[in-house]
C-alpha cells in the first residue's frame, strides 16, 4: 500500500472508531431507557428494543476491536470475519428472545401500559440511526470492511425497529390496542433473524463485492 493510500485509509479508520464510540455511548443510554421503560410499562416491544441496543453495544465493541488492528494487513481480514460472526450471533439471539416473549405476552394477554418515555425514545432513534448508518456505510466502503458494512446494516435495522416500536406504542396509547405491542415485536423477528443469518454467512454488500 502506497503512502497516500495508507494515510487516507488511516483517516477513515479513525472516523470509524469515532462512530463506534458514539454507537456504544448512544446505545448504552438508549438501552437503559428502553429496558426501564419497558419493564415499568410491561411493553415487550420496548424490552426487545432495549436488548437490541445492548446488541448494538456488543457490535460496536467488536468493531472497535477490529478497527484498532486495521494497520496490520495480515490480521485485518481474519478479524473482520470474527467481528462479522459476533454480530450475526447477537442478531439470532435477539430474534429468539423477542419471539418467545412476544408470543408469551399474546397467549397470557398481558396488557402493557402506555409509555411516553418509550415514544420519545423511538422518535429520537428515528432521527439518529439513519444518519449514523449512512456514515458507517461510507467508512466501510472506503476501508473495505464487511464487518463494518454489517454493523451499518444493523444500525439501519434499528431505524426500522424504531418505526415499528413507535407504531405499536402509539396504537396502544391512543386506541388501546394492547396486542399491537407484541405484534410489533413479532414483526421485528424475521428482519432481525435475516440480518443475523446473512452476517453469519458473510453476506454483506461489501463482502459480496
Amino acid at each position: 500500500m502506497n503512502q497516500p493510500a495508507a494515510v487516507d485509509r488511516a483517516h477513515y479508520v479513525r472516523r470509524g472508531v469515532r462512530l463506534e464510540w458514539f454507537t456504544i455511548a448512544y446505545n448504552s443510554l438508549e438501552g437503559l431507557i428502553a429496558l426501564v421503560a419497558g419493564f415499568l410499562s410491561g411493553s415487550i416491544a420496548l424490552v426487545g428494543f432495549g436488548f437490541d441496543s445492548a446488541i448494538e453495544v456488543t457490535s460496536g465493541a467488536a468493531l472497535l476491536w477490529r478497527l484498532r488492528t486495521d494497520a496490520s494487513e495480515r490480521t485485518r481480514e481474519g478479524r473482520d470475519a470474527v467481528a462479522l460472526r459476533i454480530i450475526g450471533v447477537c442478531f439470532l439471539l435477539l430474534a429468539l428472545y423477542v419471539s418467545y416473549d412476544a408470543l408469551h405476552t399474546l397467549v397470557s394477554r398481558e396488557v402493557p401500559r402506555p409509555s411516553v418515555p418509550g415514544i420519545i425514545l423511538a422518535i429520537a432513534s428515528l432521527i439518529v440511526m439513519p444518519l449514523l448508518s449512512v456514515s458507517k456505510r461510507r467508512v466501510a466502503g472506503r476501508i473495505g470492511s464487511a464487518a463494518l458494512t454489517a454493523d451499518a446494516r444493523q444500525t439501519q435495522l434499528c431505524t426500522y425497529l424504531s418505526a415499528i416500536l413507535l407504531g405499536g406504542l402509539l396504537l396502544n396509547a391512543t386506541v388501546g390496542w394492547w396486542w399491537a405491542d407484541p405484534v410489533a415485536a413479532l414483526v421485528m423477528v424475521p428482519i432481525i433473524a435475516n440480518e443475523g443469518w446473512d452476517a453469519l454467512r458473510g453476506r454483506t454488500c461489501c463482502a459480496m463485492c
